[in-house]
């Protein structure tokens, strides 16, 4: 196994690992974020409000991209699985 494929290897996951958490974490930053404009326009400044929301839009994120990012898991394992033999020459 060359350098070149561990690292062309190792790119693409972290591609694949970033596209897949991409929804999650700016689904989680912009609902913190506008649970903190409502705190900071009610003054109520209880830590704990912004989990629910998050929690909930999280979740929602999670049922409607969730097939997609389970078939781009799924096509990424195949195809290393797939070459495996072809890299381990």
């Amino acid at each position: 196994m060359s350098p070149e494929q561990v690292m062309n290897l190792a790119r693409h996951a972290m591609e694949i690992t970033l596209m897949i958490s991409a929804p999650i974490l700016l689904t989680a930053l912009i609902v913190g974020l506008l649970v903190s404009i409502f705190q900071a326009a009610t003054q109520i400044q209880e830590a704990t409000l912004s989990f629910i929301p998050k929690l909930l839009g999280i979740l929602l994120v999670l049922v409607i991209a969730g097939p997609w990012m389970l078939s781009v898991m799924i096509d990424y394992m195949h195809q290393v699985l797939t070459e495996f033999p072809a890299i381990m020459e």
